[in-house]
């Protein structure tokens, strides 16, 4: 064991923790007196846990973007800036590295990127004689085929994942969501016509697609004989490889009006470092490594996710994925970054619940949206 001892934080599937794990001892062997280890936490976890609090027990954090107002808010990780060199700031796919930078301050590096994109089973699909379709007009289509052959469409939208694919639509239209609460959050008919085409996909889809999140939305069109196709889920690339017993192909998002892919809800994971480093030196050596092109092919080749353009670009990560980067590239750079103000994530939370009792039928529209504008004009903290 190395005896600068540093520890991480990140979460709890094969995408996320296998690559950290196996690209170490490649970082050991450079720097043999750094010992890292890292823990990992359910992805609920992941999207909640405020970094405030992870930060007083670990060195590294692997988080979502959204929370960059709370960590500018608390000073809760080292600004990263320094580490972001005139290559490296070209290095990242879409808007990846965007997401991390809040207030002139680069908070996190991507070494994971991903949005909403649509998913298939490519036999199921090819039973039914038809391509992934390419807008939602073309899948409601799909939908009317599928439910013909007793079959169904998919969709992820428990709590956030609801509130993510609202984002997306609205994006999609043209007419994103508010990212500053000190404006409207989204206009009327724009919330209506978004949740109107999530409606009309909700009808060609089993209940439980109120019950599950996107890692569930994978397992189950892996493991059910039913599920052709969903439009919008965060993408992972790993239940298209060849290990997975029938593996996914993946898309670029259908677009509500036209085959257009912009206005994803990006996603995709940052490596911070708490404040509270002892080590800093140690700690920025780490996170080099990590946005290095050969350590992001590496991770390709460990069931992770890439945030580098060379590794989308890479033939050989291409296949190994049957095709999910090249296929999905459009989606990825025509993204939209979600709001990151401080305390956006009391909005994300109670926003999520709305969006899916509303499409429960437990609360109508007219109180989804003026519940949701409100919660978005009120969830802003002062600065500490």
């Amino acid at each position: 064991m190395g005896e600068r001892q540093l520890r991480g934080m990140t979460w709890g599937h094969r995408r996320a923790i296998d690559p950290l794990i196996a690209t170490l001892p490649a970082f050991q062997r450079r720097h043999p007196d750094i010992a890292v280890t890292w823990d990992s936490r359910p992805l609920h976890g992941f999207e909640f846990t405020p970094v405030e609090e992870l930060a007083q027990r670990y060195d590294f954090i692997i988080l979502d973007h959204p929370f960059c107002g709370d960590i500018a808010r608390t000073g809760a990780l080292l600004p990263l800036d320094e580490l972001v060199t005139p290559s490296l700031e070209q290095a990242f796919v879409g808007p990846s590295l965007a997401t991390y930078r809040y207030e002139n301050r680069i908070w996190a590096l991507p070494v994971d990127a991903a949005c909403q994109v649509a998913v298939a089973r490519p036999d199921l699909l090819a039973k039914l004689d038809r391509p992934a379709p390419a807008s939602w007009p073309d899948m409601l289509q799909v939908g009317e085929a599928a439910r013909r052959q007793g079959q169904k469409l998919a969709i992820g939208l428990r709590g956030v994942h609801s509130l993510m694919t609202f984002f997306t639509a609205c994006a999609n239209l043209g007419r994103p969501c508010a990212t500053d609460p000190t404006q409207p959050l989204i206009d009327r008919d724009t919330a209506k016509q978004a949740i109107d085409a999530i409606k009309a996909l909700l009808a060609f889809c089993p209940p439980e697609a109120l019950d599950w999140n996107s890692i569930e939305l994978h397992d189950a069109m892996v493991a059910r004989e039913d599920l052709v196709f969903c439009p919008a889920v965060y993408c992972y690339a790993t239940y298209a490889e060849a290990d997975i017993a029938r593996p996914l192909r993946f898309s670029n998002l259908p677009g509500l009006i036209d085959s257009n892919p912009r206005g994803s809800t990006i996603g995709g994971t940052g490596f911070g470092i708490s404040a509270h480093v002892k080590d800093r030196d140690a700690a920025f050596a780490y996170a080099r490594y990590l946005t290095e092109s050969a350590t992001q092919k590496a991770f390709a080749a460990h069931h992770g996710q890439p945030a580098r353009i060379d590794s989308w670009e890479d033939p050989a990560i291409a296949a190994r994925f049957g095709g999910c980067y090249p296929d999905t590239r459009a989606t990825m750079e025509a993204c939209w970054i979600r709001p990151r103000y401080a305390g956006y994530l009391a909005f994300q939370a109670a926003g999520g619940t709305l969006v899916e009792q509303h499409l429960r039928g437990e609360v109508g529209f007219d109180a989804l949206f003026e519940r949701l504008s409100a919660l978005h004009r009120s969830s802003a903290k002062p600065r500490a």
